[in-house]
């Protein structure tokens, strides 16, 4: 006999089946490709909502029930997907398919169903002659679909086929399901307990789809595993309890509830190691690997020894040929790691062929290696921040130094002018050489050594060329009105510099060319030796007679006090070209 308590039963199942439908599809619709099981789940959500009301509204239940051939329709959508066949040929038979399905439903809406009683329920569904059509065309295009799945898994990869026999799996599931609400049109008195089970098909499809591709699902499938699992216990315990009358008192409810409670701590543990290794089977996590990867990771001193160290712990803990990088890639299973604000991130890219157990691994590793990105981040920018100190504090070493030798330099090289007066002119004008080569030197340790108060204004580029000695000779492309906010005195010095160093090598041609933020130094000089080009803007590294090996040091100090920077360039077609960027 059927009893009223199983309605109630069928309509909760109903409802739930309703509402996870449509929060699964909701959840589904964000990802395009899957937007077409977004629709199925939906449907079969307002499916359910058709057994509902039909107790109550024949006349709106009606539709939704008749709208079953759209079901199998959106999941023969969803299967083509993995197909490799042209894409204008897929949209031809869906454009077929769904007309026929829209025809078959409009058809059917005419006198193919009823809503007549069926103990114990006050209104099912009863199909007639044009609900059979509607039926077996469903059922044909459930048959399609199921037909394109088994022919993508001959087409597709390794991991794809897992997911795709998941798929074929659950759909056989669902339509032992669903296939119990033709009894009444049959004329079986059997209750329809089948379509109880039908919120597991939801949950159970979008499993089998997602399980390799979101590690999210896999760790909420292991939570409503473990919570299954527990509540299977206290129902065991609480039917065992009532059976032994152990719930008349409440000193005895007490104590049962307590033995419920240590019970539930004692096999928590063992239940959550059986559920991971039922969804990750093959999975090694453990304390000791853990302790091993953080500890490795975080020994890198620098960026590409922290990725080598990441792909060698993949290949030889895991097995897996990972690629590690702070750069993207195509190709393969890819570690991406990138900084987000003050956080850095790792993503897991190209590792649509990783097993469950494979991509939690990854995960965690990647967690960890984030931490490590992070740490070596701070570690570098502690160091960095150690060495701008120790330099400024290099440097007002060396301004006191040069300050204290051109005050105890200029008296005797002073004497020295004074008494070469009665020399010779040949020993004189020598003498008188030296004497200037010395003292440019200590205007140069001076500068350097010194901090360079800038005082910025605006500059005519070209004029301020045009007025320095070592301009003459040297060709000119200078934006006509150009002017830059800059302290002149100081870029004289830097032009000053690099012209006379230009002269020093050039063979026939200089040329300054400035527009914009820009000014660029070129000559056809030789090449500069790349060994050279490493430490070229350190301070005494020069080829040019007679120089102090400090011009393009107090050069690069110069720009830096403006907030810009120079550099060498040897793709403008120039042998040499030095390049100052102002700021804005």
């Amino acid at each position: 006999m059927f009893t009223p308590e199983l309605v109630v039963v069928f309509q909760v199942a109903m409802s739930a089946t309703l509402l996870s439908g449509l929060a699964t599809a909701l959840w589904l619709w964000r990802q395009t490709d899957l937007r077409p099981l977004a629709g199925f789940v939906a449907m079969m959500g307002l499916w359910c909502l058709g057994h509902l009301l039909s107790p109550y509204s024949p006349g709106l239940a009606l539709p939704l029930l008749l709208a079953n051939p759209f079901m199998p329709n959106t999941f023969l959508h969803f299967a083509l997907g993995y197909l490799t066949t042209h894409p204008a040929r897929k949209r031809r038979l869906l454009r077929l398919s769904y007309g026929t399905s829209a025809f078959i439903f409009l058809c059917s809406l005419f006198g193919g169903a009823s809503i007549s009683p069926w103990p114990p329920f006050s209104g099912f569904i009863h199909l007639h002659p044009l609900g059979w059509l509607n039926l077996g065309w469903t059922v044909f295009l459930g048959i399609c679909a199921h037909g394109v799945l088994l022919k993508a898994w001959g087409e597709q990869k390794s991991t794809v086929r897992r997911s795709i026999l998941a798929i074929f799996m659950v759909g056989g599931w669902g339509l032992l399901l669903a296939s119990s609400f033709v009894f009444p049109s049959l004329g079986i008195n059997y209750f329809p307990y089948a379509m109880l089970a039908l919120p597991s098909y939801v949950l159970l499809l979008v499993f089998a789809v997602m399980r390799y591709r979101m590690l999210e699902v896999n760790q909420w499938a292991s939570r409503i595993l473990i919570g299954l699992g527990l509540a299977l216990l206290v129902g065991v315990a609480s039917v065992l309890a009532a059976s032994l009358g152990f719930t008349r008192s409440w000193l005895v409810l007490w104590t049962y509830s307590l033995v419920i409670l240590a019970a539930s701590a004692v096999l928590y543990p063992v239940l959550s190691r059986w559920v991971r290794q039922l969804i990750y089977p093959g999975a090694r996590l453990d304390e000791q690997l853990l302790a091993r990867w953080r500890s490795r990771l975080r020994q890198a001193s620098d960026w590409p020894t922290l990725m080598q160290d990441a792909e060698q712990l993949l290949q030889q803990d895991l097995n897996l040929a990972i690629t590690v990088s702070q750069i993207g890639s195509d190709e393969g299973p890819h570690l991406c790691c990138y900084s987000h604000g003050q956080l850095w991130q790792v993503n897991v890219t190209g590792g649509e062929e990783l097993l469950p157990a494979q991509r939690l691994q990854i995960e965690i590793f990647a967690s960890l290696l984030a931490s490590a990105c992070d740490n070596l981040e701070r570690t570098l920018e502690l160091a960095e921040e150690e060495k701008r100190r120790l330099d400024q504090q290099h440097l007002v070493e060396l301004g006191a130094l040069s300050a204290a030798m051109a005050h105890e330099l200029r008296n005797p090289l002073n004497i020295i002018a004074m008494a070469c007066a009665r020399t010779e002119d040949n020993t004189r004008s020598y003498i008188q050489e030296q004497l200037r080569r010395a003292d440019r030197l200590i205007q140069d340790l001076l500068t350097y050594g010194g901090n360079p108060q800038i005082e910025k204004q605006a500059v005519a580029v070209e004029a301020l060329v045009k007025s320095l000695p070592q301009s003459q000779g040297v060709e000119l492309a200078i934006e006509a009105g150009l002017q830059l906010n800059v302290d002149p005195h100081r870029l004289s010095q830097v032009l000053v510099n690099l012209l006379e160093n230009a002269k020093a090598f050039a063979n026939s041609r200089i040329l300054v060319e400035a527009s914009g933020r820009v000014v660029r130094v070129h000559n056809d000089g030789p090449a500069i030796a790349e060994e050279l080009t490493e430490r070229l803007f350190r301070p005494f590294v020069t080829k040019r007679p007679g120089g102090s090996g400090l011009g393009l040091a107090i050069v690069e100090r110069i720009m830096q006090a403006h907030g810009g920077a120079v550099r060498l360039r040897t793709d403008l077609g120039w042998p040499i070209t030095f390049e100052l960027e102002f700021p804005l």
